[in-house]
């Protein structure tokens, strides 16, 4: 059984990336990294071509498959998910593989070798994933909720369906912890939704779809969308903000505990019925959670009722107040200054790609709820103004930014999370240092480094 600490694991794959190599110097090493996870990997591979009429098939890239299983099993029996590689190989064919990590204060990168998120503070989640709903003690079910309407169409469209006794209903809130709202009671009573129930019959699977509105889940299946259930990289959820304006029928919250996920759509977004409306909404409307968004629901119907009856929900039209951004971007397609993005409720602060003279800091300096900054390498005119923001809990920096915080013991001690930004194929090692050096200041779990010795014969 290959072993993710022997050398002919990796064999296979160096020899592929090596091949990518053909016009590489007789006299000088070859340099490759990559990462492997056991879903999926990332290789800088030129893959070749189909012929012309031809689309891809997977016997074209027969040999890459090969080589990564060879890893990914190998990481299945370590219990290891993901890891990441560089490998000095000279003209001779000895090679130096050095294993990077895992490390569980560190996410892995995207398409990258180079380290994701530093979780500086075990078990942190950004400041929106730590949001609760604001209280609705004036919410009522909306008047378009008929709980005999609803039961009788239910029951007219459902004849044969088996619905869910007392027992099993009240086994549900015992174990969600939350007490049903009685419209999703009296759906449940008609039809359990178990597929036991159907008989593998895809066409009653189908009409009960077409019946209640949604892939009904059964009440096992039930559970409570707080933010905990819609799980996000640290690098993108600290770019969220939570906004609930005066007039939205729902709350801007990733989760809420009042937010009861009972169905699909069929294309992988959550129904849910919200005990937690906004400031205009209505208590059990039947709301949308995006699987392409991380924060935020949609209005789908003022109730369980109207959903049944096809009868969809509207949010009322906004007042035309031009609102400062929480989250700010400045670069050469957005905001042109920070000071075009300062203002007292900023919370994420983006610095892209800008082409004019590095940016001054001082803007933004006092803001209390400034909580996020990222800045593409070469930005900032002075990196140690970071200093003076004294509410951050992510940053995101380039290596020599980095570098000038940590020569200055100047790295801000309120950080959760961090991440290093890095561009093109940069060697990983300095990255992986200097990540190191900043979980040191947290005294967070290092990325290990292991280096296999191995030979692979001469390139000539």
């Amino acid at each position: 059984m290959a072993s993710i600490l022997d050398f002919a694991t990796w064999e296979p794959v160096l020899r592929l990336l090596l091949s990518d190599h053909p016009q590489r110097p007789a006299a000088r090493s070859v340099r490759v990294a990559g990462r492997i996870g056991r879903h999926g990997w990332s290789l800088a591979l030129k893959r070749r071509m189909p012929p012309p009429g031809r689309a891809a098939q997977v016997e074209d890239m027969q040999e890459e498959f090969d080589a990564v299983e060879r890893v990914q099993g190998a990481l299945a029996d370590a219990g290891v998910d993901d890891i990441s590689f560089t490998a000095e190989i000279r003209p001779t064919g000895k090679t130096a593989l050095r294993l990077l990590g895992p490390s569980p204060a560190v996410e892995p990168g995207i398409g990258t070798p180079h380290p994701g998120a530093l979780i500086l503070v075990d078990g942190s989640v950004p400041e929106p994933w730590r949001r609760l709903p604001d209280p609705v003690p004036g919410a009522v079910p909306a008047p378009s909720a008929d709980l005999e309407l609803l039961e009788r169409t239910l029951r007219e469209r459902l004849p044969h369906a088996i619905g869910a006794t007392e027992e099993e209903i009240a086994a549900a809130e015992a174990r969600l912890g939350v007490t049903l709202p009685d419209e999703l009671k009296v759906l449940y009573r008609v039809t359990r939704a178990r597929w036991e129930d159907l008989g593998d019959d895809y066409e009653a699977a189908e009409r009960e779809c077409a019946a209640v509105g949604c892939e009904l889940f059964d009440l096992d299946g039930l559970y409570v969308a707080d933010a905990s259930s819609r799980h996000c990289r640290w690098e993108f959820a600290a770019m969220e903000a939570v906004v609930t304006p005066p007039h939205a029928m729902v709350q801007g919250l990733v989760g809420s505990p009042g937010w009861i996920a009972f169905g699909d759509n069929g294309g992988g977004d959550r129904l849910a019925v919200d005990l937690t409306p906004g400031p205009r909404g209505h208590m059990g409307q039947v709301i949308m959670l995006s699987h392409e968004e991380n924060a935020g629901a949609a209005l789908v119907a003022d109730s369980l009722t109207d959903l049944v009856l096809g009868r969809p929900g509207a949010e009322p039209s906004s007042p035309h107040e031009q609102q400062p951004p929480v989250v700010a971007r400045v670069n050469i397609a957005s905001l042109k200054s920070i000071q075009a993005a300062a203002h007292p409720g900023l919370e994420v602060l983006s610095i892209g790609v800008w082409d004019g003279a590095p940016f001054s800091l001082a803007p933004v300096t006092g803001l209390t709820r400034l909580r996020t900054l990222t800045a593409y390498p070469g930005t900032l005119a002075d990196p140690l103004e970071i200093i003076k923001l004294t509410g951050l809990e992510f940053l995101e920096l380039g290596p020599e930014e980095w570098r000038v915080l940590l020569d200055a013991g100047a790295v801000p001690r309120s950080l959760s999370a961090a991440a290093i930004v890095v561009h093109g194929n940069q060697d990983p090692l300095p990255i992986v240092d200097i990540a190191n050096e900043i979980l040191a200041l947290w005294d967070r779990p290092q990325i290990i480094q292991t280096v296999l010795e191995g030979d692979l014969g001469p390139l000539a």
